[in-house]
């Protein structure tokens, strides 16, 4: 009878402790794999913002004669920190695949589309596809306001770019100039030079002078 109840008091202080209860043991588990931080470059390094948005991007289709959607995105103006140049990027949110990437050329004009007044047009010389592409863009913005300051940005960087184009001309001229000054200085002198050191052609006597002379 003892021994019965002892076992059932056993059974009762088993079922008494709760199940499932994790206990601290102080043993530490290696992970199977170590994984180690990889550095992932964007190509947008040496390059400043100066602008990115939010918005939709389409691309005419001129097999089909119709607009197809590239991707909902953030566009952005790239300013490179020493070329000065600036390109458009815009990656999709979601697979951040490029759908934009092109040069702010200051050919390049930017209008307001005819339909809807959050959109906008531009021709543009594209390579998000990995090569050159003639492209007809159509972008659509949340609000009136981000596609003002894309359209003003947008043709803020053309002009700049302009500017620069004609600076690097002017530049240009004006070296080509001192360059073509400084040949006719060095041609003036050289020609002094040979004046300078050219030997006196000996004085003749006139014939008809002398024979006179001597006749008298």
């Amino acid at each position: 009878m003892a021994s019965a109840e002892s076992v059932k008091d056993h059974k009762e202080e088993e079922e008494a402790v709760p199940a499932g209860e994790d206990e601290d043991t102080g043993a530490q588990i290696a992970p199977i794999v170590k994984l180690e931080e990889v550095a992932v470059s964007t190509g947008e390094e040496d390059e400043d913002a100066l602008l990115d948005l939010k918005a939709k991007l389409y691309r005419f289709d001129k097999d089909g004669s119709q607009w197809k959607e590239r991707g909902v995105g953030v566009v952005k103006f790239l300013k490179h920190k020493e070329t000065k140049k600036v390109r458009l990027v815009m990656r999709q949110s979601k697979t951040l695949k490029i759908c934009a990437n092109h040069m702010i050329l200051p050919t390049m004009m930017v209008q307001e589309h005819a339909g809807n007044e959050k959109s906008c047009l531009w021709h543009a010389k594209d390579f998000a596809d990995g090569e050159l592409k003639d492209e007809l863009f159509c972008i659509r913005f949340q609000s009136l306001e981000n596609c003002k300051s894309f359209m003003e940005t947008f043709q803020e960087v053309a002009e700049f770019q302009k500017t620069r184009e004609g600076s690097k001309d002017a530049a240009a001229t004006a070296r080509l100039l001192e360059k073509l000054n400084v040949e006719e200085n060095e041609s003036e002198v050289k020609t002094g030079e040979e004046c300078t050191h050219k030997k006196p052609e000996p004085v003749r006597a006139d014939p008809e002078k002398t024979e006179t002379d001597a006749s008298t």
